[in-house]
């Protein structure tokens, strides 16, 4: 089978994207701490970023689009989150620190969204040796071995501010490997002209074009793009509140360091195992809209028993279930928008996700989360169950819109 030109550059490029957000993301907080910041003003500065992603990624991906120039964007959004990084290591006081917080943000928010769009279209294609679940899979994979490497990093400089320069070293990595990647709107055909994807085949004339102001009204105006949407904020969302307390829960029930180590070592492995072996054949059997009801019903009996009981068995099979509820629903996303977003638009349908998807309802959520958990404890969990049955029937809807 021939290779897809560009192919291994996409798993390189993954590969250092997640190695640098698993050297950063756990040690952040020590960072700031480091330089001063108290609790509450991190609780501040980290609140601040997540607002600006969610304004940074869609303008970018709609940018990426009306300039056609995603590769470009994408780069210069990695160099400026390098930079950014780094300046958390030369801010003093609140307003300094907050002042980099935002712009690192803003800067590094797009840098989910883009790849992404790059990379669903030009691997997902005939003649592809990797497919985007291997790809997303290895990049989760180097997540994990990113926060071992930090940690020895950080024990070894006596500080967590090494993390910084590892970071910034990974995107800068991942900039330079830009310019390899291979093309992911078209396809060169035999005559040297370029065809659209197989994806784009039944789409009206004109979808191809470059975005209007309209482009993301004209995504939304698609009945798959708005049933995607709300399954995903449904099912993506309920993990706000594991993500955010699990820990606490498992510290409640007596459970070990080292145990609670474990269990969300548990969870990333079966993210990976289903981006790089099940995914793909899941997605082949049931369809991306069985996939998100696959992923819903996974939802409803993870978080149902999380409500119920914390006892290391219960938790050593559930935990695994992150792998349907996170990973096989993403990966249903991508097969969607990959099938019903015009090329022109590609970027802009992924900041739509990533934002109006996961991120916006993950943000309400984290702050919904903590006051149900301050409430009721570990029965906040029946609310994030009752959330992933809700994303059924729009789950159903989005069937019906994928046949039709």
């Amino acid at each position: 089978m021939p290779r897809a030109p560009g192919a291994s550059g996409y798993l390189l490029l993954f590969l250092a994207l997640f190695l640098g957000w698993g050297v950063l993301s756990p040690f952040l907080p020590a960072v700031l701490a480091e330089r001063g910041a108290t609790p509450a003003e991190i609780g501040v500065i980290l609140g601040a970023g997540i607002a600006a992603r969610l304004v940074a990624t869609p303008l970018a991906g709609l940018l990426a689009d009306r300039w056609a120039a995603p590769r470009l964007l994408l780069g210069a959004t990695l160099l400026l989150g390098a930079c950014f990084a780094l300046g958390y290591g030369a801010a003093t006081g609140f307003a300094g620190l907050l002042l980099v917080g935002l712009l690192q943000s803003a800067a590094t928010g797009p840098v989910g969204a883009l790849p992404d769009a790059l990379a669903v279209r030009a691997l997902n294609r005939p003649g592809a040796r990797l497919d985007y679940g291997a790809v997303r899979g290895a990049g989760a994979a180097a997540f994990v071995a990113g926060t071992a490497l930090a940690g020895l990093a950080v024990g070894a400089a006596g500080g967590a501010g090494v993390v910084l320069w590892l970071h910034a070293a990974c995107f800068l990595l991942a900039a330079a490997v830009l310019p390899g990647l291979a093309a992911p709107a078209h396809v060169a055909g035999a005559s040297g002209r370029r065809r659209a994807l197989p994806e784009a085949v039944n789409r009206p004339p004109g979808h191809e074009a470059r975005p209007e102001a309209g482009a993301a009204r004209r995504l939304l105006a698609l009945p798959q793009i708005r049933a995607l949407l709300l399954v995903t904020a449904l099912i993506q969302g309920s993990h706000a509140l594991q993500t955010g307390y699990a820990t606490l829960r498992w510290e409640a029930a007596g459970l070990s360091p080292e145990i609670i180590g474990l269990l969300w070592g548990l969870s990333v492995a079966a993210e990976v195992l289903v981006f790089l072996l099940l995914g793909r054949r899941l997605l082949a059997r049931l369809g991306p809209a069985g996939l998100c009801a696959l992923a819903a019903g996974a939802g409803v009996l993870r978080w149902s028993v999380m409500a119920t009981t914390a006892a290391l068995p219960a938790m050593l099979l559930v935990q695994p279930l992150h792998g349907l509820t996170f990973a096989a629903q993403h990966l249903a996303a991508m097969a969607v928008l990959a099938r019903v977003a015009p090329p022109g638009l590609a970027a802009t349908a992924q900041s739509l996700y990533a934002t109006l998807g996961g991120g916006l309802s993950t943000a309400l959520l984290t702050v919904v989360s903590g006051l149900l958990y301050g409430r009721y404890g570990a029965a906040a969990f029946w609310a994030m169950a009752v959330l992933c049955l809700a994303a059924l029937p729009p789950a159903r809807r989005l069937q019906a819109s994928l046949a039709g």
